[in-house]
């Protein structure tokens, strides 16, 4: 009986021969997440529903030294839930409970399971929301937004996932559970909570997870702008934050985006437009009504052809059902697409944005953009036709885009993380010594190296042989050899 056999029997004891998937064609459901250009399957998938179970399999998988991922809704962009070959999928998507709602202290305790959206649905009788708004809320978990420290259209005023958690319980890679945080977002000692979130799965599994929810703002006004170039709109952000105005959110979609968008939802947005703008300010209404003036008299400033106001709630959720249809609404314009996710200084965003477009003229390949203009987290997806061969150049651009934002003065990532993707680009934003820390701090965690092995890092394996589509041998393409 080989190791995983021996495994698969050992789990099956602790969640039931219903939670455990070892059918390969059912296995493959779990090969990838969102970016779909790297796939592996894995040797099994365990489905816990508490997290007493989640402590049991990855103190079995540990005592086993079998590596292990953990894995939410799948809608990471950046191959962080990528399984390993041989490794087992922990899946967190039976353990979507809201333990509790507490409107006097404002928190709410939840599993990972549980979406993003649906804490907000939960807090709004209380007239409480919870702020970290990604684009794919509606599906992602709060979980893998803990994992990834994800952000969203709202994070220019209101911070990131990171912001917003007191407390977790964690099952580090041995099995141990331990609880991280406390009541109030500042407690004595290293702050270890602060560490796990944005850790990408690489140092535990989260199991319960308690958040900060905010009270409902009394003034919400956006309007939807549009300009005759990108750079405009992105001019426009510059001096819209150097007029001391933070909105709550700025968002600009080009003509490519808004196109796809407009196919798939249809917005109202203007077709014909090179660019648009989304802006979004709350708060006290009088201080909300005179910061909106004067936000769209910068866009008048700036050239803007048309500025739409939203009259009520529900034109505010038309444009907004716009700029957040967009990712998944690419699809509509080209059979594949790589979504990337860089910071640039907001400063310096029309230089970064006509850089990308050269430099996708130069590979010949189509380049959209939307993005969280007001922090400088862009967001281009490089748009791709496997069957034609175009998936390598594909990638070449993607990288060569996370790598200019550095180039830029920013960040290979805001809000995706690092994962599969652009591990092999760190070496570009971080020293040796800077890495060899974050590879210390990993391997106290996790000294075996079974949790999400081969993420965030670069590895020889990882940056030598490169995960993803099977690329042919020099030998097996000239007929020398054959893939068996």
């Amino acid at each position: 009986m080989t190791v995983i056999e021996r495994l698969r029997t050992s789990l099956q004891d602790v969640v039931g021969p219903g939670g455990v998937i070892a059918e390969p064609s059912e296995l493959r459901t779990y090969e990838c997440d969102g970016l779909t250009g790297y796939r592996v399957t894995p040797a099994l998938v365990v489905l816990p529903t508490s997290g007493k179970e989640v402590a049991a399999v990855v103190a079995a998988c540990h005592q086993a030294k079998v590596p292990f991922v953990a894995r939410g809704a799948g809608t990471g962009l950046s191959g962080g839930a990528l399984p390993v070959a041989e490794g087992i999928v922990v899946s967190l998507q039976r353990m979507r409970s809201i333990i509790g709602v507490d409107p006097v202290n404002r928190t709410a305790t939840v599993e990972p399971g549980v979406t993003n959206l649906a804490i907000s649905r939960a807090a709004s009788p209380h007239d409480l929301y919870y702020a970290p708004d990604p684009s794919s809320q509606q599906v992602c978990t709060i979980g893998g937004n803990v994992a990834e420290n994800s952000g969203g259209a709202h994070c220019l005023k209101y911070g990131f996932t990171t912001h917003h958690v007191l407390a977790m319980e964690v099952v580090l890679p041995d099995g141990d559970v331990v609880t991280l945080g406390g009541p109030s977002p500042e407690v004595a000692g290293p702050d270890l909570r602060g560490v796990v979130v944005g850790s990408e799965g690489t140092l535990g599994i989260v199991t319960s997870i308690v958040v900060r929810l905010l009270r409902k703002p009394e003034s919400v006004r956006t309007l939807l702008a549009d300009f005759p170039s990108i750079e405009q709109a992105g001019d426009t952000v510059t001096d819209i934050i150097g007029a001391g105005i933070v909105p709550a959110a700025m968002e600009i979609m080009d003509h490519l985006a808004i196109v796809a968008s407009e196919a798939a939802v249809g917005a109202g947005y203007t077709l014909e437009t090179p660019a648009a703008l989304v802006v979004e300010l709350d708060g006290p209404a009088d201080e909300c009504a005179g910061l909106f003036e004067a936000v769209q008299k910068i866009c008048e400033a700036n050239g803007t052809t048309k500025i739409r106001v939203a009259a009520d709630d529900a034109e505010r959720a038309r444009i907004w059902t716009g700029r957040k249809a967009a990712f998944a609404a690419v699809g509509r314009i080209s059979p594949d697409y790589f979504v990337q996710d860089g910071v640039v200084p907001r400063t310096r965003l029309s230089e970064a944005l006509r850089r990308i477009g050269a430099m996708g003229d130069e590979a010949g390949l189509r380049v959209a953009n939307v993005f969280h203009a007001g922090d400088g987290n862009l967001h281009p997806l490089v748009l791709y036709d496997e069957k034609q061969g175009e998936h390598e150049r594909a990638e070449k651009l993607s990288k060569e885009i996370a790598e200019l934002c550095v180039e830029l003065g920013g960040s290979l990532s805001g809000e995706h993380g690092i994962g599969t993707d652009k591990a092999c680009s760190m070496p570009v934003m971080f020293g040796e010594d800077d890495l060899a820390t974050m590879d210390r701090v990993r391997r106290a965690f996790d000294p075996l190296g079974v949790c999400n092995p081969g993420k965030v890092l670069p590895t020889p394996r990882l940056c030598g042989e490169r995960p993803g589509p099977y690329r042919p041998h020099p030998l097996e393409a000239a007929g020398v050899i054959e893939r068996l």
